[in-house]
């Protein structure tokens, strides 16, 4: 069981925080562990990074074509977190997880009436071609920008939709009928084809131990470890102690 629970975010997990670092590696050990049968992935993320969702799909799409790899979504698994389910081989879903949100969006603030009227902060450029600050809150960006941002957006949209179709073998309009950032229940999910079974947590553990044929002789082990509650007073009395000895020195 590998549980993914919060934010996406590149980097290493923390609290709330998915990191695609630490999933990966994971989900990698859990690959290429010969005692490892079948891998169950417990999502409950309203999605985040793009790119991070990008970089612990690859490793759910190169661990499902070795050992069953089976979704079960928690409260929700929206945009990113559909993201990580859509490559595993069975989906579960609670009839009243929120899931779907089959989009992508990008941001960019201009903060150049904020800067110069309201606190008297002015900027000046210098660059080496006509987008060569594409990424900038201090002035209202370009048609030539906007649309390059435009094209970015869309690429990525692409890749999420024809991901996601191939994983549910579905048509990639049939599966866009269904995305553009529309968020559904389980129980509607499973109407459209984004969810195969309604279940809990228990259900997506018996259907990876069937697949992997050892339902009546197996262990289940969590994973990234979480350290025990006695582990954790440990370590926050010890840095309370350094903290005192460093205020007494």
């Amino acid at each position: 069981m590998i549980v993914a629970d919060g934010d996406i975010l590149p980097g290493k997990a923390q609290e709330g925080v998915i990191g695609s670092e630490t999933f990966a590696e994971e989900l990698r050990k859990a690959r290429t562990n010969d005692k490892v049968k079948a891998i169950v992935l417990r999502i409950n993320s309203p999605g985040g990074s793009a790119l991070a969702s990008d970089v612990m799909w690859r490793e759910i799409a190169l661990a499902s074509k070795e050992k069953p790899v089976i979704a079960s979504m928690s409260n929700y698994a929206a945009s990113g977190g559909y993201y990580l389910a859509m490559g595993c081989d069975t989906i579960v879903a609670q009839p009243n997880t929120i899931t779907g949100s089959i989009g992508v969006f990008s941001v960019l603030f201009d903060l150049s009436d904020f800067l110069g009227k309201k606190i008297g902060i002015t900027f000046d450029e210098v660059k080496t071609g006509e987008v060569g600050e594409l990424v900038t809150f201090t002035r209202p960006l370009t048609p030539m920008e906007k649309s390059i941002w435009q094209k970015k957006t869309d690429k990525i949209y692409e890749g999420f939709t024809t991901k996601a179709a191939n994983g549910r073998h579905m048509d990639v309009e049939q599966l866009r009928k269904v995305a553009s950032g529309r968020v559904w229940t389980g129980a509607q999910a499973k109407e459209r084809g984004l969810v195969d079974v309604l279940g809990g947590f228990d259900d997506a553990v018996s259907i990876a131990a069937k697949k992997a044929g050892i339902e009546n002789d197996y262990k289940l082990k969590f994973y990234p470890k979480q350290k025990t509650f006695l582990a954790n007073g440990c370590k926050t009395l010890r840095r309370t102690q350094k903290q005192v000895c460093s205020k007494k020195s």
